[in-house]
């Protein structure tokens, strides 16, 4: 996963784009920060992303290791932290 900038005149922030992929369709495509969520968990197991596939429909599932965790986070992702009880 990469992120870009979307430029944009009438804005003075631009919207940040991110590079993925689906899995089932292979589409590779852009998506804007509010396609993603994101889940940290208390494990590598329970962190993760997720999306919907703008080609297929199909929900994506993808493991977020700390790299994705920051890229995410600082491209303005909804973060939902997962709490063991």
């Amino acid at each position: 996963m990469t992120t870009t900038m979307a430029t944009s005149m009438a804005t003075t922030t631009a919207p940040v784009l991110f590079k993925a992929a689906c899995p089932d369709c292979r589409g590779h495509f852009e998506l804007a920060s509010e396609a993603f969520r994101l889940a940290i968990g208390a494990s590598r197991r329970t962190t993760f992303y997720s999306f919907t596939c703008p080609d297929c429909g199909r929900a994506v599932r993808r493991p977020a290791g700390e790299r994705i965790i920051e890229l995410l986070t600082g491209g303005g992702v909804r973060t939902l932290r997962l709490h063991s009880g």
